[in-house]
C-alpha cells in the first residue's frame, strides 16, 4: 500500500492512497463511497480500482494520487472539512472493506470456485442455464465449461474478444445449446427475470435482443398495452455484426420458434451489418412463428412503433403511452440537444429520430465514425452519450446502478453557458437503482436553478418494478422534467423544445 499524507487546503484536509492486491466488485466499492460519502464533514470520496477513467474522475475532484498506479490497484480518496472527520472516514472506509471480505466466509463456505468444478456435483439437465458474471478474461473459460456439460449461458460478462464469442457460440450450436451474450445485461427465461431486466406479465411474445435497454423498452410498453412475454432472449450487442454472423440470434430464433408458449417474436437491435440483417430475415421467413423486426435503421428508427405494428398484427388497440407532462416551457432557440443516457440502444435511437432535424450529433458510440467525441463527454454542439458504453464502465457499475459520471455531466451542462434542452432515460426494473429518481431530482434541481434547462425523460419499466413506473414519474415530473414512457417520444418532444419538426 503507498499513501500520501493528509494535504490541507481550501478545500479542507484529504487522504489518498493506493492499495495492491485487492479486488472488489465495483457495485461494492460502489457502495462503500455513498456510505462515506453520507458521514459529516466529508466532502469527496472515490473507493475504485484505480483505472483510466477512475482516475480521471479523482482528479476531477481534486483527489488523484501523486504516483502512478496500475489498474490493479484499489485507489481510495478521501476529502474532508477537518482531520477529525478524515480520520473517521478512513476508518469507515477500512472498516467496510475488512467486512466484506469477512462476509466472504472460509473456503469450506466458498465450495465452488469455477462453474466446471460446480457442474461436476450436479446431474446433467439440458434446461438449465449457467450464468457467468466475472471479469471478462476468465469468462471463455467458465463459459465453455458450461458448454461442455450441456448447459445454456447467459455471459453477464463485456471484455470478451470478438473470436472468443464466435468460438463458444459454433460450440453451443454443436452442443445444442444457446449462448447469450457476452455482454449480455437482459433476458427473461420461463418468467425468470436475468441481469437488467423488468417485472413484466408471461404472454405470447418471445423476444431476440441482441440489446438490453431495447429489449427492456419493448417489454414495458407490451406489458402497459397488456400483453406478456414467453421469454426475452438476449444474444449480446455484437451478435449481429459481420464479425459474428447472428450465431446466437438464428438459433434463439430456432428455439423461439419450438416453444409451444411463444406465438409471435419480435427482433430487437441496434443497426446490425446487412448482411446479417439479410441473412437473419431468411431464416426468420422460414418458422412457423411469425416474426416481426424491431432492429433499429435510419428508415425504422422506433422502437415504440415496431410495438404498436405487433399489437395491430395481434388484433389489438394502440394504448396511449403514459406520460407526466410538467412544466409548460417554450422552445429554446439555438439550443442544442443534449442526450444523456445509459442505454446504448435507447441512445442510438435518439440520434436516429433526432438527427435528420438536427444534422451531426456527435457521440462516443456515434452513427457514424467521424462523428466520434471519444471521451470528451463536455463537447458543445448536439451531443448523445451513452454512458454504459464498455469504455466507460471499466472498473465502475453500470450507470443504471451507479450515476455518478451522469450526475457530474448534468452539473457541468448547467455551469455551461451552452443552452440546451437535456434529453435522459431512467430504466427501472431488477439491478437497477432502487431508486434512480432521488439520485436525480437534487441534480436536476440544481441545474434548473442556474439556467434554463428543459428536461425530456424517457422512463423504462412498469408499475410491477420495484421502483415502481408512477413513483418515479412523479418524483421526476416534480422536479421540472417532462416524462415519457416511450423514449421515442421522449425524442421528439425534446425536438419541439429545441424549436424543429421531429
Amino acid at each position: 500500500m503507498t499513501a500520501s499524507p493528509a494535504l490541507s487546503g481550501t478545500a479542507g484536509v484529504r487522504s489518498v492512497s493506493l492499495r495492491s492486491g485487492v479486488y472488489a466488485d465495483s457495485v461494492r466499492l460502489m457502495q462503500v463511497s455513498r456510505t462515506v460519502s453520507a458521514l459529516p464533514g466529508v466532502t469527496g470520496v472515490i473507493v475504485a480500482m484505480a483505472t483510466p477513467l477512475n482516475l480521471e474522475l479523482a482528479g476531477n475532484m481534486g483527489l488523484a494520487p501523486e504516483e502512478v498506479p496500475s489498474p490493479e490497484q484499489l485507489l481510495i480518496a478521501v476529502r474532508a472539512e477537518d482531520d477529525a472527520a478524515l480520520t473517521a472516514a478512513v476508518a469507515a472506509v477500512d472498516a467496510a472493506l475488512a467486512e466484506r471480505e469477512r462476509s466472504a466466509g472460509t473456503a469450506d463456505a466458498v465450495r465452488h470456485r469455477t462453474i466446471g468444478a460446480g457442474l461436476d456435483e450436479l446431474p446433467p439437465d439440458a434446461s438449465a442455464l449457467a450464468i457467468v458474471s466475472v471479469p471478462g478474461q476468465y469468462a471463455v473459460a467458465e463459459a465453455a465449461d458450461a458448454i461442455a456439460a450441456g448447459r445454456s449461458v447467459l455471459i453477464f460478462s463485456d471484455g470478451v474478444p470478438v473470436e472468443h464469442e464466435v468460438a463458444l457460440k459454433r460450440a453451443a450450436r454443436d452442443a445444442g445449446v444457446l449462448v447469450m451474450g457476452p455482454d449480455c445485461g437482459t433476458a427473461i427465461v420461463s418468467g425468470v427475470a436475468l441481469g437488467f431486466a423488468n417485472v413484466v406479465r408471461p404472454g405470447p411474445v418471445g423476444l431476440v435482443a441482441a440489446s438490453g435497454t431495447g429489449a427492456q423498452q419493448v417489454s414495458c410498453l407490451l406489458d402497459m398495452a397488456g400483453v406478456g412475454v414467453s421469454h426475452v432472449l438476449g444474444v449480446g450487442g455484437r451478435d449481429l455484426s459481420e464479425a459474428v454472423g447472428g450465431l446466437a440470434t438464428l438459433d434463439a430464433l430456432a428455439a423461439l420458434d419450438a416453444d409451444p408458449a411463444t406465438e409471435r417474436v419480435l427482433l430487437v437491435s441496434k443497426p446490425p451489418a446487412p448482411s446479417v440483417e439479410e441473412s437473419v430475415s431468411a431464416a426468420a421467413a422460414e418458422l412457423s412463428v411469425p416474426v416481426r423486426s424491431a432492429v433499429l435503421s435510419p428508415e425504422t428508427p422506433d422502437l415504440t412503433a415496431a410495438v404498436e405494428a405487433l399489437l395491430t398484427d395481434m388484433g389489438m388497440d394502440v394504448p396511449t403511452w403514459p406520460s407526466r407532462p410538467g412544466p409548460v416551457e417554450s422552445s429554446v432557440p439555438g439550443a442544442t440537444l443534449k442526450g444523456l443516457y445509459s442505454g446504448g440502444t435507447l441512445a442510438d435511437e435518439a440520434m436516429l429520430i433526432a438527427a435528420p432535424a438536427l444534422g451531426d450529433i456527435r457521440s462516443n458510440t456515434p452513427l457514424r465514425p467521424e462523428l466520434d467525441l471519444g471521451t470528451d463527454l463536455s463537447a458543445s454542439g448536439h451531443v448523445v452519450i451513452d454512458f454504459g458504453d464498455d469504455a466507460l464502465t471499466v472498473g465502475r457499475a453500470h450507470p443504471m446502478i451507479d450515476p455518478t459520471l451522469r450526475l457530474e455531466a448534468i452539473a457541468a451542462l448547467a455551469a455551461s453557458d451552452e443552452p440546451a434542452v437535456l434529453l435522459l432515460d431512467v430504466v427501472l426494473g431488477y439491478g437497477a437503482d432502487p431508486d434512480p429518481a432521488g439520485a436525480l431530482v437534487p441534480a436536476l434541481h440544481a441545474a434548473r436553478a442556474r439556467k434554463q434547462l428543459p428536461v425530456v425523460v424517457a422512463l423504462v419499466g412498469t408499475e410491477a418494478d420495484p421502483q415502481g413506473w408512477s413513483r418515479q414519474a412523479d418524483a421526476l415530473a416534480a422536479a421540472g422534467a417532462v416524462v415519457f414512457a416511450s423514449n421515442a417520444a421522449a425524442t421528439r418532444h425534446a425536438l419541439r423544445l429545441l424549436g424543429v419538426a421531429p
